[in-house]
């Protein structure tokens, strides 16, 4: 009877083991909550590493550098590096947290992000979020009631190949902060890690002319008219000079005649 019982609390030991083994893989439906060390945006995804790597860029765009309490601003979520994307298998996924304000999946991505057991501060991927070939999520936040002062951003993003389990895998911490005020309508990039981040081209004021559209055409006419006037002139110039001139040799004898008496002064 006690060899039975230690061999059922072997057993269940052993069914515990691989359970918790099995918690601490990969969780492609969302990460968030306690991770073993603290919350996954403090902890960091240690499931699939034991440190973050700047070799993983996390990085969030359209950050205010001030709000406008109760404001909506759309942002965009995206990891650059960290292994090669497998085909049709799991690429990355995040957690993330704000202090104050709402976080809300954009439109056209609610079936990519989703809330932290309805928590309206949190918001990670679902199973089909960590999916994505580009590693990109876009979200919105609205900004929490006048007086609540600066918002910290919290965010860890995991890149991963979909395969041979977390090796290979690897992530990244960001934290950001937000202060209240005036709008000025600057946004900026926040990011951490060594990625190549292109920012956008600055604005040079040139036109494709393939885009003016009436206005290109307008420009042609313009011109066709101006190279018509030209056109004119030179007829008129060259009218004068060979119509009246005495030394055409192709001009009748009575014409150079009245022109020579013209010059004398003599009437015909």
């Amino acid at each position: 009877m006690h060899r039975g019982r230690r061999l059922f609390v072997a057993s269940s030991t052993l069914f515990l083991i691989v359970l918790t083994a099995g918690l601490a893989t990969a969780l492609p439906g969302g990460i968030g909550g306690d991770q073993g060390a603290g919350d996954v945006t403090v902890a960091g995804c240690t499931c699939h590493a034991a440190d973050p790597t700047n070799d993983v860029t996390v990085l969030i765009d359209g950050v205010p550098t001030m709000y406008v309490p109760e404001t909506t601003y759309s942002w965009t979520i995206q990891i650059i590096g960290g292994p090669d994307i497998l085909h049709g298998s799991n690429s990355a996924g995040f957690s993330m947290k704000v202090t104050a304000g709402t976080l809300t999946a954009a439109a056209g991505s609610e079936s990519l992000v989703q809330h932290w057991q309805n928590d309206q501060l949190t918001l990670t991927h679902t199973k089909a979020g960590a999916q994505t070939e580009d590693r990109t999520w876009h979200i919105t936040w609205t900004a929490p009631d006048s007086g609540t002062g600066t918002v910290t951003i919290q965010l860890v993003g995991n890149s991963v190949n979909g395969a041979d389990g977390n090796q290979g895998d690897s992530w990244n911490r960001l934290n950001g902060f937000i202060e209240e005020g005036s709008d000025d309508g600057v946004i900026r990039m926040l990011f951490v890690g060594n990625g190549i981040v292109e920012p956008p081209s600055p604005a040079t004021g040139e036109i494709d002319l393939h885009e003016m559209g009436a206005a290109f055409r307008a420009h042609w006419l313009g011109l066709l008219g101006f190279g018509a006037v030209i056109i004119v002139l030179i007829f008129c110039g060259f009218f004068l000079r060979y119509g009246f001139s005495s030394h055409y040799v192709g001009r009748s004898n009575l014409l150079q005649l009245r022109i020579k008496h013209l010059r004398r002064g003599d009437q015909l």
